[in-house]
C-alpha cells in the first residue's frame, strides 16, 4: 500500500490518531462510493457484541461477526465479500472487494459451508460524508489515505488494522502507528 493523494471509490480512511471523534477513534474506512454529491463507506476495524444470527429471523449456524460500519442509519445491514463467483449482484469497490449482492443466497451459502468469515464480513450503519464534507475533513488532515487491497482487508485481524494498515504505508506512518491511544501516558 502506498499514500494517495486523490479519494476514490476503494480508498482507505486512516483515521489521525487524536482525530477526537469518538465515532472514528483508530478507524479505517473502506470507501465505497465518492463523488462529488457525497462518500460512503464501512468501519472496517470496529467490532460489535453481536453475530449475524441475532439480528436475523432466520438461523444462520455459522457465527458471523457484526462490525459497526459507522454512524449512519445503525438499523440497516449491509456486506462486502470476496466471492463474486457465488454470490451475484455485488457492485465491485476494487479488485477483489464487492459490496452486496443476493442476501438470499447468501445466508444459504454460510449454512451449508460454502462461505465463511475470511469470505465477507457484514456492518450495520455506514459511514457517510455529504458533498463536500469528506473533502474539508482531508484537508484539515483528518484522515490519511491509502488504497485498499482485497487481502488485507480480510486477512488483517481487527484489533491491529488500525495500526497495521499505516505500517504497510512505511515512512512516516510507521511511526504514527505506534503513537499512544492516550498521549499523556507516554
Amino acid at each position: 500500500m502506498s499514500s494517495v493523494e486523490q479519494v476514490s471509490k476503494g480508498s482507505l480512511l486512516i483515521a489521525e490518531p487524536f482525530l477526537g471523534d469518538p465515532n472514528f477513534n483508530r478507524s479505517v474506512v473502506l470507501l465505497c462510493d465518492h463523488n462529488r454529491l457525497g462518500s460512503f463507506g464501512f468501519v472496517l476495524n470496529q467490532t460489535t457484541d453481536l453475530m449475524l444470527g441475532d439480528v436475523l429471523e432466520e438461523t444462520i449456524y455459522q457465527d458471523v461477526p457484526l462490525y459497526l460500519g459507522g454512524p449512519v442509519e445503525k438499523n440497516t445491514l449491509h456486506f462486502i465479500h470476496r466471492r463474486p463467483d457465488l454470490i451475484e449482484g455485488g457492485g465491485e469497490i476494487l479488485d477483489g472487494i464487492y459490496w452486496g449482492g443476493d442476501f438470499e443466497s447468501v445466508k444459504t451459502l454460510l449454512n451449508i459451508n460454502r462461505l465463511n468469515q475470511e469470505d465477507l464480513r457484514f456492518f450495520i450503519g455506514y459511514s457517510g460524508w455529504s458533498g463536500g464534507q469528506l473533502q474539508d475533513e482531508l484537508q484539515q488532515k483528518s484522515w490519511y489515505v491509502t488504497q485498499g487491497r482485497s487481502d488485507f482487508v480480510f486477512q488483517t485481524p481487527t484489533d491491529g488494522f488500525w495500526r497495521e494498515v499505516l505500517k504497510e504505508m512505511g515512512g512516516k506512518y510507521r511511526s504514527i502507528a505506534h503513537y499512544p491511544t492516550d498521549p499523556s501516558l507516554n
